[in-house]
């Protein structure tokens, strides 16, 4: 368990390519196994149709996914506001393993229904997803084209407050 933070799950010591890592502007920087992932109260995607922007084939998704929210996990890690107002120039930027980047940010997250929408899949179709199949996966069930922010093998969340 971690002490600084009584409820969140214990961070496994995992291989690091299937670790998330939630570091920035937060007071608790998390790193999570897949295994810690499972610990935290799921939800799951409805299904959907994937474009894929490399070879431009649809994927049908008939399995939803099922993972933790990612307004959940940003909850653990505690958001750290120095100055008065600073949650609301917030960024949340994920990343994968090989470089690609998508960003929220705080207001689309905490105030409107995309935060209710947005997961870090561990399970497809009843199924564990493991490394091989891009696991942890994040997904924004609330965007109109999924693909874009579908990030596969992803490694971190950063969080960042941009200047005023």
């Amino acid at each position: 368990m971690d002490l600084a933070h009584p409820t969140a799950p214990p961070a496994h010591a995992a291989d690091a390519s299937a670790t998330l890592r939630l570091t920035g502007s937060v007071l608790r920087p998390l790193t999570l196994s897949l295994d810690a992932l499972r610990a935290y109260p799921a939800v799951t995607s409805a299904p959907f149709d994937l474009r894929c922007y490399t070879t431009q084939r649809f994927i049908r998704t008939i399995e939803p996914y099922r993972g933790v929210l990612l307004t959940e996990l940003l909850g653990d890690a505690g958001l750290r506001c120095e100055a008065h107002g600073d949650f609301k120039r917030m960024v949340f930027v994920a990343s994968g393993h090989d470089g690609y980047a998508v960003p929220f940010t705080w207001h689309e997250l905490f105030n409107t229904p995309v935060g209710k929408q947005v997961i870090v899949a561990y399970e497809c179709g009843g199924a564990p997803l493991a490394e091989e199949d891009g696991a942890p996966v994040l997904f924004s069930g609330a965007d109109l084209v999924p693909a874009p922010r579908h990030v596969k093998r992803l490694a971190r969340i950063d969080v960042r407050v941009l200047a005023p």
